[in-house]
């Protein structure tokens, strides 16, 4: 997953290839594109947040996130429909 900090919207967009990237209006200052990008993922897939855990690129753009609750075709598959 990519993520564009300071987007002037918020949303997440997958590409035909199947890469995932989300844009959020946050800095990334303090962790606070992190927190973003779990709320976003968390809205588009209707899960909690608490089911969401950055595992890989907590200070880089490119991030792997763990989803629990949900496998992973269901969550790409809820991510496609979003967009």
């Amino acid at each position: 997953m990519h993520v564009h900090p300071k987007a002037r919207r918020a949303g997440v967009v997958v590409s035909e290839a199947g890469s995932v990237t989300v844009r959020v209006c946050s800095t990334p200052e303090k962790g606070k594109a992190n927190a973003a990008v779990i709320k976003i993922i968390a809205d588009v897939l209707g899960i909690p947040t608490s089911a969401l855990e950055i595992v890989q690129g907590h200070i880089i753009r490119n991030k792997r996130v763990l989803v629990n609750g949900i496998t992973q075709d269901e969550a790409f598959r809820r991510l496609q429909e979003h967009t």
